[in-house]
């Protein structure tokens, strides 16, 4: 099943391992099964520290990982390859005794979790999103051995999925109930369950110094910044509630320089690995709620922790617009989604409507056209807004039909899952209606900047926070970045850029403007030589 160049690769992961391990493995008698044992064999014959042996498990394709020895806690229903392959190989390194790079202590509050914790997981391998929710559980159960972890590939294992009402991943359950819908960190799920955690968090950030430049936000923009700053030696955060942002979304990208292919994660990787090679001050899981200016700029987190800085860079992106139509937030993740690679293989072989006619959602009919029935896709203008030769490729499939001058109006359902959706049409006024199962909403971005209304940082009337050519913002000492800007191309590579850009304007900036703590002790200094 390996070819040579990931054997390659994963030959020099398994070196790591210090300890045994051992994969069980219930294969049962379908081509899956047989799949995953020729894997499995593959896996143990290129470690001596890796043996394997056949079981009967509940979920037949399904595959353990555990220090030899140890009543597996880690388990792949399923075959874990795509985009769960990492998933796996992280798994055999944890198992085989090899630490997590995360921080040590929220590892130690994994270990603290009092509880009897059986975590599964719905996924698709074709979603980008679901690994890190995986990898974060599978984490936790190594660590702490009252937590259990099942990744369950929702292709196999029709029935449940069916039975559990799962129409999105990664749909995490916990002791049988629905726990979470959607990407998680590690730190959101431990928080989840330590209920006390957020305010121990929120008092350690109170007593943090303050920082020379501060950014907010984790992705291109954010990252950028925060190497461009730290290489400056010059004391600097990042305040996140995750790292990647868009990015981590992602499938293919094939713009940036140098780099002909890449995939949001694995950028997403890139880019933290990257920070994390500079002094940087990583703050995870916290939510920007305000900023104010003062001897130090203030910026207050909804966690009522505050953080001070002589300067800030404000990158905290975008998100996907919604419809804000009735029925949407009913049947959201039931039938409503916003990520065609990921929740795409729920609706083989039934009908589903794109909300869109850009590049996302001409991109999204394409994609789903190879998996589903019939995909209707309704664009709002009576012109499409897609490259021509994206149109092209979309007029060109049978299995798609492309509405023009449709305007949605509600999202219909059976009180559980998505039934169709009304629109209307707007050359003539008429309310039709069209049967579908699924609703992908591909309709443009959002700046998350709602924080900032009300401060005295300047927003257009789209809400974009609006920059001067050097990054610099209506507020002394805050830059941004980014797709929350006014910048009028939202992409990766400008996004990096303008981020590094608001980095060298925040230095510049600083070499410009006294810095409060000398200040403080040339007054001091000077009240001694007065006495």
């Amino acid at each position: 099943m390996l070819d040579a160049n990931i054997k390659k690769q994963l030959d020099s992961y398994l070196a790591h391992i210090a300890r045994p391990i051992e994969l069980s493995v219930s294969a049962g008698q379908t081509d899956k099964g047989r799949e995953l044992l020729s894997l499995a064999e593959e896996i143990a014959a290129m470690s001596d520290q890796i043996s394997l042996r056949q079981v009967e498990a509940d979920r037949t394709p399904n595959m353990s990982v555990a220090p030899q020895g140890e009543t597996p806690r880690v388990h792949f229903a399923g075959i874990p390859m795509g985009h769960e392959f990492t998933s796996l190989v992280l798994a055999l390194l944890q198992a085989g005794g090899h630490p997590s790079k995360a921080d040590p202590a929220l590892l130690e509050q994994i270990r603290d979790l009092d509880g009897d914790y059986e975590f599964e997981t719905f996924i698709s391998l074709s979603c980008q999103n679901c690994p890190d929710v995986v990898q974060a559980l599978n984490l936790m159960a190594t660590l702490n051995p009252r937590i259990r972890h099942t990744m369950i590939d929702g292709g196999l294992f029709q029935d449940e999925v069916e039975q559990r009402e799962v129409m999105g991943v990664p749909a995490v359950f916990l002791n049988g109930e629905p726990f979470s819908q959607g990407r998680m960190s590690l730190a959101e799920i431990v928080n989840k369950l330590d209920t006390g955690a957020a305010e121990r968090q929120a008092a350690r950030l109170q007593e943090k110094g303050p920082y020379d430049v501060l950014i907010v936000g984790g992705g291109p923009a954010g990252a950028a910044a925060a190497i461009y700053a730290a290489r400056k030696g010059i004391r600097t955060g990042l305040v996140s509630e995750n790292f990647g942002g868009q990015v981590a979304e992602t499938v293919g990208i094939e713009n940036m320089i140098s780099m002909p292919y890449t995939e949001g994660p694995k950028l997403v990787a890139q880019m933290e690995q990257h920070v994390k090679e500079y002094d940087v001050d990583i703050i995870t899981d916290q939510r920007a709620a305000g900023i104010r200016a003062g001897e130090y700029l203030e910026l207050d987190l909804a966690s009522e922790a505050t953080l001070r800085s002589r300067a800030v860079i404000l990158a905290t992106g975008a998100r996907w617009r919604e419809l804000s139509v009735p029925g949407e937030q009913e049947y959201r993740n039931k039938g409503v989604a916003y990520c065609p690679h990921c929740d795409g293989p729920f609706y083989k072989g039934k009908r589903v409507a794109v909300i869109g006619g850009g590049n996302s959602g001409i991109e999204a009919a394409i994609d789903l056209a190879g998996i589903v029935e019939h995909v209707t896709v309704l664009e709002f203008a009576d012109t499409l807004k897609a490259d021509d030769v994206l149109q092209r490729k979309a007029q060109s499939l049978p299995n798609v039909e492309i509405i023009r001058n449709a305007q949605t109006t509600e999202v219909t359902g059976d009180g559980k899952k998505v039934t169709g959706l009304l629109y209307t049409d707007r050359a003539t006024g008429e309310s039709r209606s069209v049967e579908v199962a699924g609703i992908f909403v591909q309709i443009g971005l959002i700046p998350n900047s709602e924080w900032l209304k009300g401060s005295d940082i300047e927003l257009s009337r789209f809400g974009e926070i609006e920059i001067d050519a050097r990054g610099a913002t209506s507020m002394p000492g805050v830059f941004a970045a980014g797709d929350v800007t006014t910048e009028p191309y939202k992409q990766i590579v400008i996004a990096m850029g303008a981020g590094s850009t608001a980095a060298l304007s925040a230095f510049d900036h600083l070499i410009r403007t006294p810095d409060p703590a000398q200040v403080e002790t040339a007054e001091e200094k000077g009240e001694l030589e007065t006495a």
